[in-house]
């Protein structure tokens, strides 16, 4: 039988062109971040699935893909439940091992860490347009600091980033705090453990809207006073600094209203700071629905594409996991895969690219009229320019149009004969 030719379901093959778009992106990031102080770190693909299941990432962690044990740990005939069978994962995103990371290395890292990781994450999701089983994620992470500047450096870094990637593209920063989510749900009076279902409904507004978060509710069971109130707050309130101070006063029985403060204060000092045209909201709506974020959550949404491009928010309890002891955390993620999809969508074309040439030489060329295509060819690379040297196909045209392609612009072709050029 034939082997598959095709990747695997939800995985792709990467074409020249892409890759070289992904490069260019990536570099873009890289560098940026590391304008802001952050460090490159790198964890395994592979982590302990005790790590990966422990209940902090939310629905992500239906979506593992795990690994069997190995050898004579395998003992299938007598396995009775997932836990004889397997005993590693691939990781569905970098935040949990970047927090194992740093409670085996704390004692090495500067405090606080600005770390920086880029890396391919697993998730056994359902594939569609801009969304793979495999795909790159790049965060930056503030470990170590509790306040309020990391968010304000983190929104700075990130917009900074897109801004440079897609300099045509408006975008608008969604903020929120998990702190203002709870509070408006007590305020409501739903109890605390109906708020996760809450959250849940609220998660669809974008989809069903305010009448129809409303009617989920109501066929959930909750009481009608309790949802009446919920989504009127939710219709009163405006997208500014102001709206936040307002919604804290409102709070102010069930929540500390420090909390509204500061969320506003992030959003005034990132409006006051920032050189960079984009739009910042505070977004009552925004859920976030990874299990470990404590505090600041915020998305970035981008015209012309349904859904974030970039994500994350404060999560001051996961580290503490590892070590016993609590330490504040905050950290933001580039949806790479979505990036490249609407630069790709757009038709865009790398600025300031250098010249590429092709070196084209006939079958049969004997070894000193080959030494002088590599002699030019090297000339040419020591100007700058990149050139591809390749025996001529005997469709010229197709071969060609192939390159172009790959952003080839010029073609020099060497025969067997010199003077045939």
């Amino acid at each position: 039988m034939a082997l598959k030719k095709k990747p695997v379901t939800g995985m792709k093959d990467i074409l020249p062109a892409e890759m070289e778009l992904r490069d260019y992106v990536l570099n873009i990031i890289r560098e940026t971040y590391k304008s802001f102080g952050f460090s490159l770190i790198e964890t395994p693909c592979v982590e302990h699935i005790a790590n990966l299941t422990s209940k902090q990432g939310g629905d992500n962690e239906k979506l593992i893909f795990r690994i069997l044990k190995r050898g004579e740990k395998l003992k299938l005939d007598t396995a009775k439940d997932e836990a004889d069978l397997v005993d590693e994962g691939l990781r569905y995103d970098l935040t949990v091992p970047l927090c194992r990371y740093f409670a085996n290395n704390a004692a090495n890292l500067p405090s606080p860490f600005k770390a920086l990781q880029i890396g391919s994450v697993w998730r056994a999701d359902r594939p569609q347009k801009g969304r793979f089983r495999q795909f790159v994620q790049c965060d930056i992470d503030v470990l170590g600091d509790a306040g309020n500047q990391v968010e304000i450096e983190a929104i700075l870094a990130i917009t900074t980033a897109l801004t440079r990637i897609c300099p045509d593209k408006a975008y608008t920063v969604r903020i929120n705090d998990r702190a203002i989510l709870k509070g408006m749900a007590d305020y409501s009076g739903f109890s605390e453990s109906d708020t996760d279902k809450v959250f849940i409904t609220l998660d669809k507004m974008d989809k069903i809207g305010l009448d129809g978060v409303k009617d989920e509710l109501l066929e959930l069971g909750y009481a009608p006073e309790a949802v009446e109130t919920y989504t009127k707050l939710l219709s009163s309130l405006g997208n500014g600094p102001d709206a936040v101070r307002d919604l804290g006063q409102t709070l102010s029985g069930v929540m500390d209203p420090e909390r509204a403060e500061n969320l506003a204060y992030i959003m005034d000092t990132v409006r006051d700071v920032s050189d960079i045209r984009f739009g910042l909201e505070f977004d009552p709506t925004l859920v976030r629905g990874m299990g470990y974020y404590t505090g600041t959550i915020f998305e970035v949404s981008m015209e012309g594409f349904g859904g974030s491009v970039a994500g994350g928010g404060r999560y001051d309890r996961l580290i503490g996991k590892f070590t016993g002891v609590e330490t504040p955390a905050c950290g933001f993620s580039i949806g790479f895969e979505r990036i490249i999809t609407i630069l790709m969508d757009s038709g865009f074309q790398i600025p300031g690219s250098v010249g590429k040439k092709a070196f084209l030489y006939e079958k049969g060329i004997g070894g000193e009229r080959f030494k002088e295509v590599l002699k030019a060819a090297q000339k040419e690379r020591a100007s700058g320019v990149r050139v591809l040297v390749a025996q001529m196909n005997k469709n010229r045209k197709f071969q060609k149009e192939q390159l172009l392609k790959e952003g080839y612009e010029e073609f020099v072709e060497f025969y067997r004969e010199a003077l045939k050029q």
